[in-house]
């Protein structure tokens, strides 16, 4: 769940100490509040899961609206209990899930472990999500899905900076796997231009 802080655009972060994020899985679904810690570390290296709730999918076999309707619960709790304890959340919510998402996060193949049908073409989480959540506090919902491996690996994103490459795999109801190239920075691709600059000269 730590991964999904990658997924937020920075602006949505901003005057809020905590998110709320998704893990779905062929027996289990995840909810939770990841605590950013942005005192403790700025590059969100100290993130953390503050508490989640799971739900054995698995045993209860649901239909599909069904289960839709468990986790729209299940982040209901979390908000109350955020507000409760006095977090400020932010008004998003990231997701990992299995198989190939689509930009407009339906699920294009690879979810036949998830509760009936979820690569059927009317079918979209994050929508039913926003709809169900329309707000968080005051702002609008956002909603971001990405693929489970995806999102698991990018909750090493801190500790893999000095990589040019690197990648994941994960084990499961399922397997999955991702590989990772970082980008530099405009201020370190004028630093390596002047690097190779001095070594020209």
């Amino acid at each position: 769940m730590i991964g999904c802080i990658q997924l937020v655009p920075s602006w949505i972060l901003a005057g809020h100490d905590s998110i709320l994020a998704v893990d779905i899985g062929g027996t289990n679904i995840r909810a939770g509040i990841v605590e950013l810690r942005r005192r403790k570390s700025e590059d969100l290296s100290q993130a953390a899961v503050g508490h989640f709730e799971l739900w054995r999918h698995r045993d209860d076999e649901p239909g599909r609206e069904d289960a839709v309707q468990r986790l729209i619960d299940m982040l209901n709790g979390l908000i109350k209990r955020a507000e409760k304890e006095g977090a400020n959340l932010a008004p998003f919510i990231g997701i990992g899930c299995p198989g190939v998402i689509e930009a407009d996060g339906s699920i294009e193949r690879g979810g036949q472990n998830l509760p009936c049908d979820w690569e059927h073409k009317s079918f979209n989480l994050p929508e039913k999500l926003c709809a169900a959540l329309p707000k968080i506090g005051e702002h609008e919902t956002v909603i971001v899905m990405h693929n489970d491996a995806v999102v698991q690996g990018l909750s090493e994103v801190p500790t893999m900076r000095e990589y040019e490459h690197w990648g994941v795999l994960t084990i499961g109801t399922g397997l999955g796997n991702a590989r990772f190239t970082n980008r530099l920075s405009e201020d370190e691709k004028k630093e390596e231009e002047e690097d190779e600059s001095d070594d020209n000269e």
